[in-house]
């Protein structure tokens, strides 16, 4: 699939990049520091590279009165007030891929697809959240391609809320017991393959990626030497907290700053 372009205005000097944010309810801490982030940060626009939330079972979740409901709308609040003047962009992630139009209109977000690529200054960043580029864990990449089919969206979105919200907690407890049933067998945490992604960067004409979703922040370089930018996830409870924010400035130009800067 082509990816898709968005070509940023040229007053923007400041570009802050996230993922795997992992927002629920029962970790106040890093809710609260990204959200004093998006209220008080000194970005001009705001790039959510997927997986905001921990989970999302559908846009009717913000019309919920559970703690989880409670903090999307507050989120979407807070994304709101900023999309009223800077751009806010959002990508779905593997744990987040049913967010809608709805918590869109809600937050003011624009929805990016997976994969998009991101013209600032004259140089040209392809984005995505990472796990289609995961390629070696087969098993991952067979639910990824149910999960993301019409039919099995349909279905889903058709049960009650209560029963989805189930069946995602019994989800992502055989999602850890798969990943700790790779860790004995000894087989390493799923990783993007690299030349998977120099040619995804190759056919989007783009300069350097940024991705998400793999939980490994680092700087790498891609087998042509195109920079590899990878997003950590956030934990304020981490010792030390794992709280990253990439800016990105015109020109190919990067840099990690705290929340809240």
């Amino acid at each position: 699939m082509a990816a898709s372009l968005v070509v940023a205005p040229e007053e923007l000097q400041r570009v802050d990049c996230v993922a795997d944010v992992h927002l629920h309810a029962e970790d106040a801490a890093t809710a609260l520091a990204f959200e004093q982030h998006v209220v008080h940060g000194r970005f001009d626009a705001l790039l959510i590279l997927g997986d905001l939330f921990e989970v999302w079972v559908g846009d009717d979740l913000l019309q919920g009165d559970d703690a989880q409901a409670a903090l999307a709308r507050r989120l979407a609040q807070a994304l709101r007030h900023v999309s009223q003047q800077r751009p806010v962009w959002l990508m779905h992630g593997n744990r987040d891929f049913l967010l809608g139009a709805d918590f869109a209109a809600a937050s003011g977000a624009t929805l990016l697809p997976d994969p998009a690529v991101l013209a600032l200054g004259g140089w040209r960043w392809l984005l995505s959240h990472g796990d289609a580029w995961c390629v070696a864990d087969r098993d991952y990449q067979a639910w990824r391609a149910q999960a993301r089919s019409n039919a099995w969206r349909t279905a889903f979105l058709a049960q009650p809320l209560a029963d989805r919200l189930r069946q995602a907690r019994q989800l992502r407890a055989q999602s850890r017991q798969h990943q700790a049933q790779r860790q004995q067998a000894g087989h390493p945490w799923a990783d993007v393959d690299e030349h998977v992604v120099d040619e995804a960067r190759r056919r989007a004409g783009a300069d350097g990626v940024i991705h998400g979703h793999t939980h490994r922040p680092a700087v790498h370089r891609l087998p042509s030497g195109a920079p590899r930018l990878v997003l950590s996830d956030w934990d304020a409870q981490a010792t030390p907290p794992r709280l990253q924010v990439l800016r990105l400035a015109p020109g190919g130009g990067w840099s990690t700053v705290v929340p809240g800067s």
